[in-house]
């Protein structure tokens, strides 16, 4: 956000800075480090479908979905792939000038996607204990309000104004450090897991 105010207020890059910390990049820190959450998620995940497989769990297969979901929420982080849905989804809704909510219109397929998940999910959530629900709806409201909520504003203002420029940026900021916070969020509630349920820190205290 500071590389924002330099840019824009300053007219100074910061040497490259400024890019290389900037979170509606691809391929920069940001990028790295957002792909870098969401893959220890979905390892986390995959420890644990291995558990309840081994424990004879009838739920490890939505513990193994869930992880290679979080597996190519970490790819695509990492390349952009949802980008390859922005011609498809003009096609779909149609070219519109300024003022359209679905700019980007990749977003019409992440919510469809969204809604169809949390739904399928929806017996799975309710079979977990309490605290790991709590957890679970924490990290997908946080997660969801950036990825969806904010993301439709700033699709709405890039309509209008273009996304060169502060006001721009500072939404994307917000954006993406709330799906930050919401995977990180996640991650912990993950650990809560495994601690509270198989006592993974007795076998952590061991190393």
């Amino acid at each position: 956000m500071a590389g924002q105010v330099a840019k824009y207020s300053f007219e100074h890059e910061g040497y490259g800075l400024v890019n290389l910390f900037y979170v509606d990049r691809e391929g920069n820190i940001p990028t790295f480090f957002s792909a870098s959450l969401l893959l220890l998620a979905s390892l986390l995940l995959v420890l644990i479908a291995v558990l309840k497989k081994k424990s004879h769990d009838n739920h490890w297969p939505q513990w193994t979905i869930l992880s290679l979901a979080l597996l190519y929420m970490a790819v695509d982080e990492a390349s952009g792939i949802h980008e390859l849905l922005e011609g498809p989804g003009k096609r779909l809704l149609g070219q519109r000038d300024g003022g359209d909510i679905f700019h980007f219109a990749w977003i019409i397929f992440g919510m469809a996607f969204a809604v169809a998940f949390v739904l399928s999910y929806l017996k799975f959530f309710f079979h977990l204990p309490s605290p790991t629900q709590r957890r679970f709806f924490a990290a997908g409201t946080v997660f969801l309000s950036g990825a969806l909520g904010v993301e439709l504003l700033g699709s709405y203002y890039a309509s209008l104004h273009g996304v060169q420029n502060f006001q721009y940026s500072m939404l994307a900021a917000i954006e993406e450090s709330l799906e930050m916070t919401g995977v990180i969020i996640f991650i912990n509630a993950l650990l809560k897991y495994l601690i509270d349920y198989y006592k993974v820190r007795l076998y952590l205290d061991n190393f």
